[in-house]
């Protein structure tokens, strides 16, 4: 699972979008894109392949499917910014942790999310004390099961409910653009 992040001057990181391993990281590049807009952090490991820029703008245009393909995927995390956006700046701490971790959750195909409160907090775009807060509550009502360095899913459906609208939001353009 790679996050595709925004550096600021400051010093800051904020995570703009997420990709899968189902999902492609730069396939704009194949979409006559030149440069690389993002810059991505890969957070938990696991196998990649990669392709020249050259050779998948070919597959792409010669491929019509395929270019379609890479074009819904990128409206997919085009959409994943323009939410990032409006929640970090509309919605409580915990209702972003919410988002993030079921998010994060769907990409990995796991209940167990290997990281640290500093990396949670950069990509929330929040100190990392205001992580200790939000998650000590969440661990409380046997929503998460938090330990240093891993943050264990126990309930789904609690942490949907203290999430914000776009958990969803996301989710359904990713079923209605790239599912099936």
């Amino acid at each position: 699972m790679i996050s595709l992040v925004v550096e600021l001057d400051i010093g800051m990181m904020i995570e703009t979008a997420m990709v899968g391993h189902d999902g492609a990281l730069n396939a704009g590049s194949a979409l006559d894109g030149k440069v690389s807009l993002n810059k991505g952090i890969v957070q938990v490991a696991g196998s990649a392949g990669t392709i020249e820029v050259n050779r998948l703008r070919r597959l792409a245009n010669e491929l019509e499917p395929f270019r379609a393909l890479l074009i819904r995927h990128e409206q997919v995390l085009f959409a994943q910014s323009q939410q990032s956006a409006a929640c970090n700046a509309s919605h409580s701490i915990e209702a972003r942790m919410c988002r993030w971790l079921l998010h994060m959750r769907d990409l990995t195909g796991s209940d167990d999310l290997m990281l640290t409160q500093e990396f949670l907090a950069q990509m929330l775009s929040v100190r990392r004390p205001s992580v200790s807060i939000v998650a000590s509550p969440l661990q409380k009502a046997g929503l998460i099961k938090y330990s240093r360095g891993r943050i264990r899913v126990l309930n789904v459906k609690g942490l949907q409910k203290r999430a914000c609208e776009c958990y969803g939001t996301v989710k359904g353009h990713y079923q209605r653009l790239l599912s099936g």
